[in-house]
């Protein structure tokens, strides 16, 4: 958030504050892990909380962990709890790279690359 004169604002909140005091995802998570939001049935989005919220918005067009992280302007372990928590209420769609004999995929990481730089 901006100040009148253009500076930014501390956040209100403290990241411990917003993942329960976790800083560790229940599970591993790259950075480069894809994240698709999932079609809620009611398009309720009041049970929520406003962070969760927002990675649903983020995420209606494919995502990486550290694209939310950046845009969300949370730390990089912060995003990933909320996400893993996302995840596992079945909110979000985790698309996890498949590594062929330890070689990245290219495609892959010149997406991420992509992403990176149009923030």
């Amino acid at each position: 958030m901006r100040d009148r004169d253009g500076t930014e604002d501390e956040p209100l909140f403290r990241p411990y504050a917003v993942t329960g005091g976790r800083s560790e995802p229940r599970y591993h998570m790259a950075m480069e892990t894809l994240v698709s939001s999932v079609t809620l049935k009611s398009n309720d989005y009041s049970l929520l909380s406003p962070e969760q919220e927002s990675i649903m918005m983020l995420c209606r067009s494919v995502r990486s962990v550290a694209e939310i992280s950046a845009l969300l302007r949370v730390p990089l372990g912060v995003a990933r709890v909320l996400i893993a928590d996302m995840a596992d209420e079945g909110l979000v769609r985790l698309h996890m790279p498949q590594l062929n004999q330890g070689q990245p995929d290219l495609n892959l990481l010149e997406r991420v690359l992509s992403g990176l730089r149009r923030l």
